[in-house]
């Protein structure tokens, strides 16, 4: 069974930073892409940053890109997103997502395992 466990979401002023882990245990991890995708009240599931498999190459949401970044440890099963500059409209609950294969995607339906999300909060 495949179990995925976001941390590090939280309160922080605009400008702030946090830094976001998900821990990942049961497919081997090393055989996934993998991404970021977060949700505000209302509206869609939207990507907001993807890395392949041996973590060579990143995409991100034009939204995100120069304040992000997504990173993975292979040995500790883990996949990071460090944000910094947080805006008010970054807040919204923030879940990671394995793909269903090697292949970096943008489309929530290609995702088939999904953690259960920790909220990211930035007032103004």
């Amino acid at each position: 069974q495949v179990l995925l466990v976001e941390s590090g979401g939280g309160l922080v002023q605009a400008g702030g930073s946090l830094r976001l882990s998900c821990t990942y245990s049961g497919r081997t991890f090393s055989r996934s892409a993998m991404a970021w995708f977060r949700q505000a009240p209302e509206k869609e599931r939207e990507f907001v940053a993807g890395i392949t498999i041996n973590g060579m190459s990143t995409a991100y949401a034009d939204s995100v890109k120069g304040r992000f970044t997504i990173s993975r440890d292979n040995a500790k099963n883990t996949v990071y997103l460090q944000m910094n500059s947080l805006k008010p409209e970054d807040t919204a609950i923030y879940f990671c997502g394995t793909a269903r294969g090697i292949v970096l995607t943008r489309t929530a339906a290609n995702y088939d395992y999904w953690g259960q999300g920790t909220q990211v909060t930035v007032s103004s």
